[in-house]
């Protein structure tokens, strides 16, 4: 008779367990996106709470959504790295190269065939 009160005990407190397991769980994006002070963390905290509803079909997606976002750069890969004088070098060169193309084809295909 003790042992069943024990068992129904284990029980109770294995099933609380796994409760706020669950609910802790769905919790992980949303304090990513608080870590990292993410502009929709409302959001993905409904979507968490929501994926519970869907059998965790979202909650991958929230994941991503919650960790793709760096304050430092946003939702990019750089904050601004891409205009270097190389860069902007290579771009001024392609533009005076494009702009002798299009004055090339303006002239006509004679002068295109005569060069």
């Amino acid at each position: 008779m003790f042992l069943n009160y024990v068992a129904l005990v284990f029980m109770v407190f294995g099933a609380l367990v796994c409760f706020y397991l669950i609910i802790a769980i769905h919790d992980i994006p949303y304090e990513i996106a608080v870590k990292r002070n993410h502009p929709h963390q409302d959001a993905i905290h409904v979507a968490g709470w929501v994926s519970l509803m869907t059998l965790h079909a979202i909650w991958p997606f929230l994941w991503i959504w919650a960790t793709i976002y760096r304050p430092d750069r946003g939702y990019g890969f750089s904050s601004g790295g891409a205009n270097t004088p190389e860069l902007t070098a290579k771009l001024a060169a392609l533009e005076t190269r494009l702009a002798a193309l299009e004055g090339n084809a303006a002239q006509g295909p004679s002068a295109a065939q005569g060069a």
